[in-house]
């Protein structure tokens, strides 16, 4: 019998984690890993409380044609990224990863090129955690240390003479 290895275990886990979500373009799950234990999970929904979108029946970024990767600051969600670092201590997340999956709701294709948005890439670098593994199929996957994120500032992109 053939194990699955703990990468695709992990993300496998976070697959099945992205299934609550609530939005009608594209649902991630991610869960935070640390010493071979699962520190939290979280999934895309709007804030507790609120009426995600699949109750509401409409995406306002999908109304105004928003691309994806622009204006998340429209959106009802919480991203899965900041959910998973909600529901964990700092503590725990020293040093550990996080896996992403993230499904297209429509055709339920894994993303392409997924990746955290800017908001999320800062605060996984200030909850500690040291790797992000992105699945970009059923056994592919794709790891990113976060030190990379820190040395090349998005946010200075066009100003400083950058």
């Amino acid at each position: 019998m053939d194990r699955i290895d703990k990468d695709n275990y992990y993300l496998d886990i976070a697959e099945t984690v992205l299934e609550r979500g609530t939005c009608l373009r594209r649902n991630f799950g991610a869960i935070i890993v640390n010493r071979d234990q699962i520190i939290s999970t979280g999934y895309v929904g709007a804030p507790r409380g609120r009426e995600n979108c699949i109750d509401l029946g409409r995406c306002i970024r999908e109304t105004m044609q928003i691309p994806r990767g622009e204006r998340y600051e429209l959106c009802r969600s919480v991203h899965a990224e900041a959910n998973a670092i909600i529901h964990a201590a700092r503590n725990d997340m020293i040093g550990g990863t996080m896996y992403l999956v993230g499904k297209d709701v429509r055709t339920g294709d894994y993303i392409q090129n997924a990746n955290s948005c800017s908001m999320c890439k800062r605060m996984i670098i200030n909850s500690g955690i040291a790797k992000v593994i992105v699945r970009n199929s059923k056994t592919e996957f794709r790891t990113i240390d976060v030190m990379d994120w820190i040395r090349d500032d998005e946010s200075l992109k066009g100003i400083l003479g950058y």
